[in-house]
């Protein structure tokens, strides 16, 4: 392994110019960004140049969607043009940044040359030369507009686990936990470095903060190309202008850097080096940003004041808007040209030509100069084909840290204050109205097992249908990123849920299995308890797969139609079921829970008083006798099919949705 020693270098090596803009570091914290990360040795350091070319992208759209495009496309089933013939390329210590007013085609852009845009897209791109694979995933990092976190996380868990996920397996895991503290000091995170994330409902870090969290797990890797989807949304212009002077000094270090950004003020805009600026998905211009304003003002469009944010500028031009000097003092010089507007139906129809006339070929020839430059990106050997199927981390790696992840951020959620008074208050009251029945109350003691048997078939489920909906965006992110197997992820979900999940449920039968007077036998309450485990691990198995089929709004609604199916076809309530709807007690798991319960707590020759000094058999209770007993072992094989079956649909339907 190669010498992993970190060495200081002198302060504001890496943000030059810009370093006045960034967090207030001590001298021995200002290292450079790249050298910091030098020892991440998987071949990221190497640049990338990212060319785009003609890129094109449609969507079919559903009628009312496109109110505000012509009427050629206001079908029921018409072709929405979300990208047309957009053009760039963005050199190693380049930053670009892609302005355009609300839905003008910048996120769809950035998505796209993320390598995450589903469908067709038309046009070309390339990273140094080559398509995207799973090579340039691992070189190229992406933060979303939603910063996507685990809100009970701290800051260092967070960039650590994700440093133990991303980080290639030749280094140990003291490297890559100190990768992580090297991140949290280079983005000026350390006051807040065991401070929780946080999120809607949870207070933590500032949104900036936040901001720097997401930025910073996409830098562990040291990624060769930084692509970023509105990273100041939302943030005052201070924190934007250090968000942006940090990717500046990220760029410089020999990284490619895209950005969108809404409406950034002057001193955000000219810390960009290139500008491509979109209006309902066609640019109207790209290119270096000095050169914006010569150029509309070659094609008429000049500020009105001397002092103008260019920035917004060219969002009046997109928008439609074009208050221009030489229109107020000379309205009769103009005439020509604003009737030459006036043809093309709109200031917007009339950029976009002028784009293609004017600038569209210059960006063509600067896209292929130097295109076959000597780089190692392009010249792939087979070390690198090889290297582009494997994983960074081995498949038990991966299912040790989300495991231990899981466990860290779930137990919150799992063990809180709400959740344990709502299992513990229903076990007293249920133990306090069954208090010490026997059987001469024989019908209250089977409606104890049944309410066993509902309530913990019922709970789970609701629980865990919310769990694959409300995790998918992470799920999505990371599995874009290339972090971790599927396989690795669902098999630590499934192993954390039996600490997670499994406790209360043992708890609430302890209290109230001897509050309610069943049978005082330790080896009965073992086999009750087990039942209930396996009644409850079924129950989630079912809620899974439904969350991961469907959306969070069906799978609760479906969820609550398949539990009243279950109470009322369970065995209890109605005993003789027309034979036309019988099948669906074969498909209760209640019905089978309800079953075992009975079976474990009753023994076949075991009598109650049914009469004045008449004692008949518990199995021939009418509400036992119905039920078809002596069939425990097939009732354990039923649960079994469906505990491994609900678990094997779940598992096949977030492979099926794509998520990579």
């Amino acid at each position: 392994m190669e010498d992993t020693t970190i060495h200081a270098k002198s302060p504001g090596s890496a943000l030059n110019s810009t370093s006045r803009y960034a967090e207030t570091r001590s001298p021995n914290q200002e290292q450079s960004l790249p050298s910091l990360l030098s020892f991440v040795h998987d071949q990221s350091s190497r640049p990338i140049t990212l060319r785009f070319e003609d890129l094109a992208y449609a969507i079919k759209s559903q009628s009312g969607e496109d109110h505000n495009h012509s009427s050629q496309n206001s079908n029921s089933n018409s072709t929405r043009t979300l990208l047309n013939g957009v053009s760039g390329v963005v050199r190693p210590g380049e930053m670009l940044a892609m302005l355009g007013p609300s839905g003008s085609g910048k996120t769809t852009l950035i998505t796209a040359l993320a390598g995450r845009l589903p469908g067709k897209i038309l046009g070309s791109i390339t990273y140094s030369g080559q398509p995207f694979t799973n090579l340039i995933k691992r070189k190229t990092g992406f933060v979303a507009q939603d910063d996507v976190l685990y809100p009970h996380l701290t800051v260092i868990e967070t960039l650590s686990y994700a440093a133990l996920l991303r980080l290639p397996k030749n280094l140990t895991r003291e490297e890559k936990i100190q990768q992580a503290e090297i991140i949290i000091t280079e983005l000026g995170l350390t006051t807040c470095r065991d401070s929780i994330v946080g999120g809607p409902l949870i207070r933590g870090v500032s949104g900036g903060e936040r901001k720097r969290v997401s930025i910073g797990q996409e830098m562990l890797v040291n990624p060769s190309l930084l692509l970023l989807d509105e990273p100041t949304s939302g943030l005052d212009s201070t924190t934007a202008l250090r968000i942006i002077a940090t990717l500046k000094g990220l760029a410089r270090g020999g990284r490619s850097v895209v950005t969108t950004i809404h409406q950034p003020s002057s001193r955000l805009y000219w810390m960009f080096d290139k500008v491509v600026v979109l209006s309902d998905g066609c640019p109207i211009y790209s290119g270096q940003t000095g050169q914006v304003m010569e150029y509309f003002s070659s094609i008429g469009h000049v500020p009105r004041f001397n002092f103008v944010n260019p920035a917004d500028f060219l969002l009046d031009l997109a928008n439609d808007v074009s208050p221009t000097r030489n229109q107020d003092e000379h309205p009769q010089d103009n005439q020509g040209r604003l009737d030459n507007i006036e043809d093309r139906n709109s200031i917007k129809q009339f950029l976009i030509s002028s784009y293609k006339t004017n600038l569209q070929q210059l960006v063509k020839d600067d896209i292929h100069q130097h295109f076959y430059d000597t780089n190692p990106m392009i010249q792939e050997t087979s070390h690198s084909r090889s290297c582009d199927k494997q994983w960074t981390t081995s498949w038990w790696m991966q299912f040790k840290v989300l495991l231990k992840r899981g466990l860290r951020e779930r137990i919150h959620e799992s063990y809180s204050r709400l959740r344990i008074f709502q299992v513990m208050s229903v076990s007293i009251l249920s133990g306090l109205l069954w208090w010490h029945s026997d059987l001469s109350q024989l019908q209250d003691q089977v409606g104890l097992l049944f309410f066993f048997s509902i309530f913990w078939g019922f709970y789970p489920l609701s629980n865990a249908v919310f769990t694959f909906p409300q995790e998918r965006p992470m799920l999505t992110r990371e599995q874009s990123s290339g972090m971790y197997r599927l396989s690795s992820y669902y098999f630590a979900r499934m192993a954390g849920d039996l600490p997670m999940e499994l406790v209360l449920p043992t708890i609430f039968v302890t209290v109230t299995y001897w509050m309610g007077g069943l049978k005082h036998s330790f080896v009965t309450y073992i086999l009750t308890t087990v039942i209930i485990l396996f009644n409850v691990l079924v129950s989630q198995g079912l809620g899974l797969a439904l969350g991961a089929i469907l959306d969070l709004k069906q799978a609760t609604t479906l969820s609550s139609v398949i539990m009243l199916v279950f109470l009322l076809a369970g065995g209890y309530y109605v005993r003789q079921i027309p034979p036309f709807i019988s099948w669906l007690k074969y498909i209760s798991f209640s019905h089978y829970c309800y079953k075992l319960l009975v079976e474990v707590q009753y023994t076949e020759h075991e009598v109650y008083e049914c009469g004045i000094g008449v004692h008949c058999r518990v199995f021939d209770y009418p509400g036992i006798k119905h039920l078809g007993m002596g069939n425990l072992w097939w009732d354990v094989a039923a649960l079994g099919v469906m505990l491994t079956g609900y678990r094997i649909i779940a598992y096949v339907a977030l492979r099926m949705i794509k998520l990579h």
